[in-house]
């Protein structure tokens, strides 16, 4: 880039694409899930919806801001950020899931008492550990599958995770055995409490990973 241009960073209004389901009766808690790399809000719905026993929570699925065509063809799908300008999309992001989960929570009668629970997949992971270390909502839990903590969390010497649940596929060669291990150490250095759920299979979100969402899930509502 010449030396005599400037880079400005200018803040804009954009709206963002959130699907909830609300149970028939009182919902439990709030679930909100963050998709991974060109996915979008409706397949991180479908997800949520396979957990045991999340009929009874209140479902927030959000897309990223960045939305695009995949490939050649009419499916729009989205993406978190890149590493371009990755402090402030950060901010930008973090604001955005707050507004969504403060308009989610317009319909909790009973607000104050409901655990929010974040679940992301694959590049949803970091943003569900960024809701629930710096979003402004108290976090009960994070989910986390196929990703990992992202490195200004991990880096952090004052981070406090919530309770979390680490899951990665025995085939999984994005968020390797390594990585999963490094996560354990961080997040238990700080104090936190976290499980960790090695499943058959890849880098994907299966069966067997809601199933042991729902567990979960069912030991934070019995808390």
């Amino acid at each position: 880039m010449p030396q005599d241009l400037d880079t400005l960073l200018v803040p804009t209004i954009t709206h963002g694409r959130v699907l909830v389901r609300r149970p028939a009766g009182n919902a439990v808690g709030l679930l909100a899930g963050f998709h991974g790399y060109a996915e979008d809000a409706a397949t991180q719905l479908e997800r949520l919806v396979a957990i045991p026993g999340t009929d009874r929570w209140l479902l927030v699925s959000i897309q990223a801001l960045h939305r695009f065509y995949r490939g050649r063809s009419k499916d729009v799908v989205a993406g978190w950020m890149t590493h371009q300008d990755r402090d402030v999309a950060i901010l930008d992001n973090l604001a955005y899931v707050d507004a969504a989960i403060e308009r989610a929570l317009q319909d909790v009668a009973t607000r104050a008492t409901v655990p929010i629970v974040y679940a992301g997949f694959s590049q949803g992971v970091a943003m569900a550990f960024r809701a629930g270390l710096r979003g402004r909502q108290p976090t009960a839990g994070v989910i986390a599958v196929g990703g990992d903590v992202p490195p200004e969390l991990r880096e952090d010497p004052h981070a406090r995770f919530p309770r979390t649940l680490l899951i990665r596929g025995t085939g999984d060669d994005w968020y390797t055995a390594a990585k999963l291990d490094a996560d354990v150490a961080a997040i238990e250095a700080r104090g936190g409490q976290v499980k960790s759920v090695v499943f058959d299979g890849g880098h994907e979100w299966t069966a067997a990973v809601s199933a042991v969402g729902g567990e979960f899930l069912s030991g934070l509502l019995s808390r």
